[in-house]
């Protein structure tokens, strides 16, 4: 497997980054100490408005929760699928195409990905707590923390295929990095995600389309492809609907979880729009 092609993150370097014993470092003297789980925080100052930026700890091991029981697990299958074939069209097996999951979370997706083809896996989030339980998963991928609205700690024209699911994107960022022909596949909650859910804890559900806004943001450097729709439904109780709340709406906050808490259970619609983006 191929070395991943990552980027000094300090301001005006963007060197190439090999990897030590213990650190990543640049020909410039710039290096980053890899993690006891083995992630390594690629931050700088400016990267970052507190010191706990990102999902926290509960939202990540609620979601972890949930897709070990299946719940979530659709789309998560279906960004995997389409991510492989998009592979296959750029870089045929067994060679490793760079694969890389800008706000991977707790490393699901990129993980089954990696169990599936032979790539050279990169995941990428903001939260400490997600990477560091997505290299604990699985160590032997490379898990970085980093802030992907900003400068991608990746070199030019590296990375053969990019998904996002319902993550943040920067267009340009992600074209500059981007070999020609590569893709971006992603996902973004459907107009009907979660719906019963969020007429619960909102008092109404305003159903939101977003797929176009996503193209129209990306047009400037992608061409738009395939899109489809995932949807699953799930009678789920208790804990699972309180991990829902955790993970999707701050369910810290006593009016949302007092509702969910006095409900038995709930039926549940799980629908994320999946769209390939495709670089020039």
């Amino acid at each position: 497997m191929a070395a991943p092609p990552l980027a000094c993150t300090v301001r005006s370097c963007g060197r190439p980054l090999t990897r030590e014993p213990r650190r990543l470092a640049c020909p410039e003297g710039h290096s980053f100490d890899v993690a006891r789980s083995g992630y390594i925080s690629l931050l700088q100052p400016q990267d970052r408005r507190s010191r706990a930026a990102g999902d926290s700890k509960a939202a990540v091991e609620a979601r972890a929760r949930l897709l070990s029981v299946g719940v979530g697990r659709a789309v998560v299958d279906a960004v995997v699928r389409e991510t492989i074939e998009r592979a296959a069209t750029l870089v045929p097996a067994p060679e490793a195409p760079v694969v890389v999951d800008l706000g991977c979370g707790s490393g699901e997706a990129l993980t089954l990905l990696a169990a599936q083809r032979t790539v050279t896996a990169i995941g990428i989030d903001l939260s400490v707590a997600a990477v560091d339980h997505a290299a604990r998963r699985a160590p032997v991928l490379t898990w970085l923390v980093a802030n992907a609205d900003r400068r991608l700690p990746l070199l030019d024209g590296s990375v053969h295929v990019m998904l996002s699911l319902h993550g943040r994107r920067n267009p340009s960022e992600c074209a500059r990095v981007l070999a020609p022909r590569g893709a971006l596949v992603v996902a973004v909650p459907a107009a009907d995600d979660l719906l019963e859910l969020r007429t619960l804890v909102q008092g109404q559900a305003i159903e939101r389309e977003r797929v176009d806004a996503v193209v129209a943001t990306h047009t400037p450097f992608f061409s738009a492809g395939p899109r489809f729709t995932v949807r699953e439904r799930h009678r789920l109780e208790g804990d699972a609907l309180r991990d829902v709340l955790r993970g999707t709406y701050r369910g810290e906050r006593a009016s949302a979880a007092g509702r969910v808490e006095a409900l038995d259970a709930l039926e549940v619609t799980l629908a994320s729009d999946v769209l390939v983006l495709r670089r020039p």
